[in-house]
């Protein structure tokens, strides 16, 4: 819910800054018990088999030795390799194959996840689903890391039959923390990486390296590949066996490859023609030193062949454009209604060709169904993975390498923030409402930011910068929101200077992130210096300042500076009122922190009074049942505890738990907490003597 936001945490970006709400009593229930989960249990997407997909008998080989030499400790392989080998794709067989196995004493799995390991925030996510599935203590609180914690923590205790699958590590320090431990007799841990970092061998883990095909599986492929199609005379052993090496044996390059063949009816021999004439004339388009891993330049040729193709048989035209868009974002997948915001689309709409209608020239408008059939057309030619129409998009990280080389300069910016306005589009509001698509968000938009970079930065630092900070802190990551801001301040810094608005922006939520990660001195001396700097350089006035200044206030009030704190809060909202005007919709938000502030300090009356006409003004300007509507009705209940009015406070929590399963749902954490805030409202009415004052509930 949009308004329930504790004290010293990022709210919703409002312009360009965080700015910091008042006390929410609708906070995250205590950990609960589910009832016993409903074997099996299967978290995250499994990726389909590739078309003609090679077993790898070698590397299944190795795994299976490295399982049975093990030992006393949790089974885990690291598929380790560069780009484009096929990891992904030996675990995704693995994992099916030990998920369809029939469950039986000694087979077969009781729990499988799948893991996004790119970054951290994707791995507790789906950890924390793990442990709501399974009825974890703590696994519905709201608080994701906690759940994930849960989860690591039940591992070692369970018989159950489990395979965690962490799929592309880039970072192994940073996903450490997150390693699996367990009974060595139930779990296994498999994961991917181009890494071989110390961190992932040792303990348990063994790494095993997967390259590429040999000459038998390219064959292999190409062979299987072009018959499954139903075009076994497009097959030439002879030349199948040097256009592998052509393609250095690399999966990636002969998928493209073979795509083509069956599209276009192109025998392998005529493929290899075309594809060595297209690499004659691609001489300036990669140089070597951009080759990093010595699989681009191949690639990249078998790719721009089959642009060629695509460009042919695309009716829309928006293919290659959705292609480029896509190879700006997160390689292990992004969702499909992206490309279909109104941003995007009205950016396709000016990059397509004029027609001519009478004597004016126009260009029609791009409709969702063209952009489905050009992203179908990019599907045909294996150029990006989905599973279903609605499914996650991925790309390969070569595929989005060498489509970004063929990208020019002067374009780039445009798609960069293009991209970043699609994705603060879909962007849940709360990040509670969908925890999976707000975390394969922040991964979105940072991995559009590692591509493009500086792009979202000039002239000014585009608002999905500032959307990730907030959305760790809203769904209590703290500890990555800080390092982000931290990081995101030295850019700043760097790129506009000490008296750019964004900078300034970047040191409050920098001290929003310190007051949500619990260090207060860092966060009271940034907070004054982001007010004081705003006052100087935007003026006291500035709706900026007016934000540092109402964080300010929050942050006194946890540093215990109390009196400080409510002078300050009281400013504010005479501020907001005189700049902003009494019915803005930051203004109704101050009356009813002042009001919490003022229940605080004692002054009772004051506090229900105030409370009371922000809730009338909430009703009134927002409606009675927008969000910041209900949080507004549950602060007004602890008003009317104060006070001794027990069956008032009675009557509105159970008005609140009734808005709150209607907008969220039953299972929503702030459902639990409006239950929860309704339960001791009732005991404190059955308790209460006739001259004794029931004390409020906790959160």
């Amino acid at each position: 819910m949009a308004a329930e936001r504790r004290t010293g945490q990022k709210a919703r970006t409002q312009g360009n800054i965080t700015q910091i709400a008042g006390d929410v009593h609708l906070q995250a229930p205590p950990p609960v018990t589910r009832a016993e989960a409903e074997w099996p249990v299967w978290v995250g997407k499994v990726p389909q088999l590739a078309a003609a997909f090679q077993p790898r008998t070698p590397v299944r080989e190795a795994i299976a030795r490295a399982r049975a030499e093990s030992g006393d400790v949790v089974l885990s392989q690291v598929l380790a390799g560069d780009g484009g080998v096929g990891k992904s794709q030996l675990a995704a067989a693995l994992a099916r194959e030990l998920r369809d196995q029939e469950r039986s004493a000694d087979s077969g799995l009781d729990l499988l996840v799948w893991a996004n390991a790119t970054d951290p925030d994707q791995i507790i996510t789906a950890y924390a689903d793990a442990a709501g599935r399974l009825g974890l203590p703590g696994g519905t609180s709201g608080d994701i890391a906690a759940a994930a914690e849960a989860f690591l923590a039940w591992l070692p205790t369970t018989d159950r039959r489990w395979l965690i699958v962490l799929d592309d590590i880039t970072d192994p320090e940073a996903v450490d923390p997150w390693w699996p431990d367990g009974n060595h007799r139930a779990g296994w841990v498999l994961a991917t990486t181009r890494r071989s970092d110390a961190l992932l061998s040792g303990q348990g883990r063994k790494l095993i390296r997967l390259d590429l095909y040999t000459p038998e599986e390219a064959r292999a492929y190409l062979q299987r590949r072009l018959t499954d199609a139903g075009h076994p005379g497009l097959y030439d052993a002879e030349a199948a066996d040097a256009l592998a090496e052509e393609l250095g044996r690399l999966p990636l390059g002969l998928g493209h490859a073979a795509a083509y063949m069956i599209n276009k009816r192109c025998g392998v021999g005529d493929y290899l023609r075309l594809f060595r004439d297209t690499g004659n004339a691609l001489g300036d388009l990669l140089p070597p030193s951009a080759d990093a891993e010595g699989y681009g330049r191949p690639v990249t040729t078998a790719l721009l062949v089959s642009r060629d193709a695509v460009r042919a048989a695309d009716p829309t035209g928006l293919a290659w454009p959705l292609l480029q868009f896509i190879a700006l974002m997160d390689p292990m997948g992004h969702p499909a209604e992206l490309w279909t915001t109104e941003p995007v689309r009205e950016f396709l709409r000016a990059a397509r060709p004029a027609r001519r209608r009478r004597l004016r020239q126009y260009r029609p408008a791009v409709t969702p169904e063209e952009i489905g059939v050009a992203l179908e057309c990019l599907r045909t030619y294996a150029l990006i993975a989905q599973d279903t129409a609605r499914a996650p998009i991925r790309v390969h990280a070569l595929t989005g390498r060498a489509v970004r080389e063929t990208i020019a300069a002067q374009a780039l910016p445009g798609l960069a923030r293009t991209a970043a306005h699609a994705l603060i589009a879909i962007w849940p509001n709360p990040d509670q409402n969908d925890l999976d698509l707000s975390a394969a968000l922040r991964a979105n938009a940072m991995a559009l930011d590692h591509h493009t970079h500086p792009c979202l930065w000039t002239p000014r630092t585009h608002t999905c910068i500032y959307e990730v900070s907030s959305s760790l802190t809203n769904v209590g990551l703290t500890e990555q929101a800080l390092e982000f801001d931290r990081r995101v301040l030295l850019q700043s810094l760097e790129l506009h200077g000490s008296d750019h608005p964004d900078t300034l922006t970047a040191c409050n939520n920098l001290a929003v992130s310190c007051h949500g990660a619990g260090h207060l001195r860092q966060a009271l001396e940034l907070a004054e210096h982001a007010l004081a700097e705003h006052e100087r350089l935007l003026g006291r006035d500035h709706r900026n300042t007016l934000a540092c200044r109402n964080n300010l206030a929050g942050i006194y009030k946890e540093a215990g500076r109390a009196r400080e704190a409510l002078e300050l809060a009281e400013q504010v909202l005479a501020d907001h009122e005189r700049i902003l005007g009494p019915e803005h919709h930051h203004t109704l938000g101050c009356r009813d922190n002042l009001a919490t502030m003022y229940g605080q300090a004692g002054r009772k009356r004051e506090a229900l009074e105030l409370a009371e006409l922000a809730l009338g003004d909430h009703e009134r300007i927002l409606g009675p049942h927008h969000p910041n509507t209900v949080a507004c009705r549950s602060n007004l209940t602890l008003r009317y505890l104060q006070v001794g009015r027990v069956r008032e406070a009675l009557e509105l929590a159970d008005q609140v738990l009734t808005e709150c399963r209607r907008i969220l749902g039953p299972d929503h954490p702030y459902t639990h907490a409006a239950q929860r805030n309704l339960t001791r409202i009732r005991e404190a009415h059955e308790t209460a003597q006739p001259d004794q004052e029931p004390s409020p509930p906790e959160g």
